[in-house]
């Protein structure tokens, strides 16, 4: 919610006046110079938005605050173009309302354009909360990276890498939104207190790795738009994507990295498929690429690539893995009930690229249980147990 300075005001005076912790504040307003505020500029309050409220008989300023348990400067900050003393009936003023509701809510099909409403709604609701493109896809899409935190440490999570595994998305955004909500009410999450954790630790996430495919599992052939005759021929003609896991041009981006790509290359389907296919070359699809980019640009002390499905974390590859690595799959093993597994015969995944190239713990987390895609119904159970996962992210 915008506000304009007046006079005398500071960033500490609003965060007393609005019960935002000052860190927020600060986080919302990345540029602006604390110790020399004036009057007019323009700030970002999180975690409110503006009520429409019209004026009854016998309102004043002082009723509608003490009727609305509104600090009364708080209501005159917020309404500074209307002088509280010549009220009229009928006339509109804006009450500053607490955000204490999730925005991610509706979690069914969970198409791009959903999750980009989703997002658009939090960066305007929780300022402090950035975003940035870091690639696009086939299609043109942007891969989306959102940033929660205010701290020297990076860890980083990602969904959706497979097509049909599109559920670990809206599992990534709902996490964000109750990670938001949680520091602007001042609410623990599972009794932690997550402000501490929001000054030391940034949290970066990917929640769609492979828009495309998702779009294409949940829409039918017709959201491949201009691929829509290519990807019936790789699906033999079935409208039927539900067991597509590969990006819209058929390449399986999680075989698509230089960690022992010539193993899985010499094994693997030879030619664009729903599945397996790991590219005529590692990194040649751009969705891949930009997640390789991405943390080579960063310094990411941990990573996190959220699959389905079996309920299982693996965490090794070739004994590159650094040795606390047990530790941390330890603590997801205890909050989620997941079973570590350190070594598969599996490569070329982002998670083993990563370990290969930064010597830093990585995971493949394998939400949930059934076949993909793991019905919406499962959301609920596959939400708790990946929550303390995330949490174990921040506090470690």
């Amino acid at each position: 919610m915008e506000i304009r300075v007046r006079t005398g005001d500071s960033l500490w005076y609003y965060s007393q006046l609005f019960n935002v912790p000052l860190i927020l504040i600060e986080t919302s307003n990345i540029g602006v110079d604390a110790t020399r505020l004036q009057p007019g500029q323009i700030i970002q309050i999180p975690g409110y938005v503006r009520e429409r409220y019209t004026i009854q008989a016998g309102d004043t300023f002082w009723t509608i605050s003490r009727e609305n348990n509104i600090p009364l400067d708080m209501l005159v900050v917020t309404n500074q173009d209307t002088d509280p003393a010549h009220i009229q009936i009928g006339q509109t003023i804006v009450l500053p309302k607490l955000v204490t509701e999730m925005i991610v809510d509706d979690i069914t099909d969970y198409t791009y354009e959903k999750m980009r409403e989703h997002i658009d709604e939090l960066l305007s609701i929780y300022p402090f909360i950035s975003n940035r493109s870091a690639g696009n896809s086939v299609m043109g899409k942007e891969i989306i990276e959102l940033q929660i935190g205010a701290g020297p440490k990076e860890v980083h999570i990602n969904g959706s890498f497979h097509a049909n595994e599109w559920i670990t998305t809206p599992v990534i955004m709902r996490f964000i939104n109750q990670y938001a909500l949680s520091v602007t009410n001042g609410l623990p999450i599972r009794e932690l207190a997550l402000l501490p954790l929001y000054t030391a630790t940034q949290l970066s996430v990917v929640p769609m790795v492979n828009p495309d495919g998702v779009n294409l599992v949940i829409g039918g052939a017709e959201a491949a738009g201009q691929y829509s005759e290519s990807v019936l021929t790789i699906n033999q003609q079935s409208d039927d994507f539900s067991g597509w896991k590969a990006n819209i041009n058929g390449v399986d981006l999680n075989n698509q990295y230089p960690a022992l790509w010539e193993v899985e290359a010499a094994r693997k389907p030879t030619s664009p498929q729903p599945r397996d296919f790991p590219g005529f070359a590692p990194l040649t699809e751009p969705e891949a690429i930009a997640m390789a980019n991405l943390a080579e640009e960063r310094n990411f002390v941990r990573m996190n690539a959220f699959h389905t499905q079996g309920r299982v974390i693996f965490w090794g590859f070739e004994g590159l893995e650094p040795p606390y690595s047990s530790e941390v799959v330890n603590e997801y093993a205890r909050t989620s009930g997941y079973e570590p597994i350190q070594y598969v015969d599996s490569y070329a995944g982002y998670k083993d690229w990563f370990i290969q190239e930064f010597r830093q713990p990585g995971f493949t987390v394998e939400l949930g249980s059934g076949v993909n895609p793991l019905p919406i119904d499962q959301f609920d159970e596959i939400y708790e147990e990946s929550l303390g996962i995330m949490l174990a992210n921040l506090y470690l």
